[in-house]
């Protein structure tokens, strides 16, 4: 568990809110609430970049319980939950020791998914998510991590650029 103190001040009083973030490990007893944190949020972030019916098929090929219990076979997969004052905020999904077409190192991760609902932007979970799941490769001795990015999505673009990811040519 993570939290923070911010102090207000009005002019006339001084008040302390107490911020928590907490990020916890997925299981298999999660996969119908990532479903549906990826459902919304891809819709949320994706939703007018392409037809209605092409992303209406992938989401309910790719946001089901069936469709996520399935990744939990994986034991190279780990999803991570991050809560916002105890609500459910997003979701990261890495695939550690996943090398790709223009990376041949075993020991590299690929950040598969970091998905925030659309009302937590702003409050810089997708870096707490990010920077999380960065040290959690690095604890598995990963030698670097990889991501792809939905060309259409240029809020994601602006986010890994500030994390001073360098861009291959397959944006």
């Amino acid at each position: 568990n993570i939290w923070f103190g911010l102090v207000i001040n009005d002019g006339l009083n001084l008040s302390f809110i107490k911020i928590m973030i907490q990020i916890i490990k997925a299981t298999i007893e999660h996969s119908e609430l990532i479903a549906e944190i990826g459902k919304q949020s891809f819709l949320e972030s994706h939703g007018n970049s392409a037809s209605t019916d092409d992303i209406n098929r992938y989401i309910l090929k790719t946001y089901n319980k069936t469709a996520i219990c399935k990744e939990f076979e994986n034991p190279k997969v780990q999803y991570h939950i991050i809560y916002f004052n105890y609500k459910v905020a997003g979701f990261s999904k890495i695939e550690l020791n996943t090398s790709n077409k223009d990376i041949h190192d075993l020991n590299v991760t690929k950040l598969d998914r970091l998905y925030l609902l659309k009302k937590y932007y702003g409050q810089k979970l997708g870096s707490k998510l990010f920077d999380f799941n960065i040290q959690l490769s690095k604890k598995h001795a990963q030698k670097g991590i990889w991501l792809a990015v939905w060309l259409e999505n240029q809020r994601a673009i602006n986010f890994y650029t500030k994390k001073r990811l360098l861009w291959g040519d397959h944006i």
